[in-house]
């Protein structure tokens, strides 16, 4: 079983902003990651609203860079699946499938995800004309049609987001009324850029490279549309709003949550357990953003150092 002074569970923004903070404080760091570096941010084409960012930047680049400066300041990385964790006491046990680490205190950043329509065409698309965030991407799809897929409250304000963008906004919903409070429902049927696709359910996306059409399925009828991109443009957005999950599952039950499963942490990014943060889109929080990641992700480490030095 290896010792550290810090465990960083997952390796999107949040973690390595973390991991940089900490390894530049001399605090012995481990950064555990699942599967890939980066989080939700690798599927992401290009950032725009990432300070510094230019045109060029990518999703994949800018964790490239940020795993690089970790690694400068002597950050160990593992690729593992955690399975376990105990996180009371001053040693933290944090339980893998290929080992054990101990750590004075732990950081969770293992973010959370989008939920999928879970249609063909789907996967292979996302980035590609297929999103999740309005705000990272709407910029891309000025004076193009969108569609966006749900009808909660979150679905119809990143619809009317959306407005300021694209030429026309269309929300599919399965349902024939939305379940969004009233008062957002009032200023989307105001809005005469909104359209509404109701009783409707995405079946596949179809694309070479990018979005080209999708079928629709009236859950009434059964009668399938297909719906193509004008000839112009070429293609059109997906923005899908059907729920955000943080994956939290291994969590539950040792620190605190809310309703929702996101944690709970002050502003501090610590929890409820001592020598325990959270940070990134785990955590409770009014935006998820890279941005935001990264600063709660230098917030918990700058608190993890404190927290190591008091209780030496």
């Amino acid at each position: 079983m290896k010792k550290y002074d810090l465990v960083i569970i997952g390796a999107g923004p949040a973690g390595l902003a973390a991991g940089l903070y900490a390894g530049r404080a001399r605090l012995n760091t481990l950064i555990i990651e699942k599967q890939k570096n980066g989080g939700q941010i690798v599927i992401t084409s290009e950032i725009e609203n990432y300070p510094g960012c230019l045109d060029e930047e990518t999703g994949p680049s800018l964790i490239d860079r940020m795993v690089k400066q970790t690694e400068k300041f002597g950050v160990d990385h593992v690729f593992d699946t955690v399975t376990d964790v105990e996180l009371e006491g001053e040693e933290k046990v944090i339980k893998c499938l290929n080992g054990e680490y101990n750590a004075k205190a732990v950081i969770i950043a293992a973010g959370a995800h989008p939920v999928p329509i879970g249609c063909p065409g789907e996967r292979e698309l996302s980035g590609k004309g297929v999103s999740y965030c309005a705000t990272c991407d709407a910029a891309f799809f000025e004076d193009f049609e969108v569609y966006v897929v749900g009808g909660g409250d979150s679905a119809v304000e990143e619809a009317m987001y959306l407005t300021k963008f694209a030429r026309k906004v269309t929300i599919i919903h399965r349902r024939d009324e939305l379940r969004a409070a009233k008062s957002i429902q009032e200023k989307a049927f105001a809005n005469p850029k909104m359209n509404f696709m109701w009783d409707s359910v995405v079946e596949e996306i179809k694309g070479d490279g990018l979005v080209e059409s999708m079928i629709v399925k009236n859950v009434k009828t059964g009668e399938l549309t297909e719906i193509k991109a004008d000839e112009e443009d070429g293609t059109f957005g997906i923005f899908v709003f059907i729920g955000f999950k943080p994956n939290s599952d291994l969590f539950d039950g040792k620190v605190q949550m809310d309703e929702r499963k996101y944690i709970i942490t002050d502003d501090d990014m610590k929890t409820d357990i001592p020598g325990v943060f959270a940070a990134g889109d785990i955590r409770k929080k009014s935006l998820r953003q890279v941005v935001t990641a990264a600063a709660d992700g230098a917030i918990a480490a700058v608190q993890a150092g404190k927290y190591i030095e008091e209780h030496e």
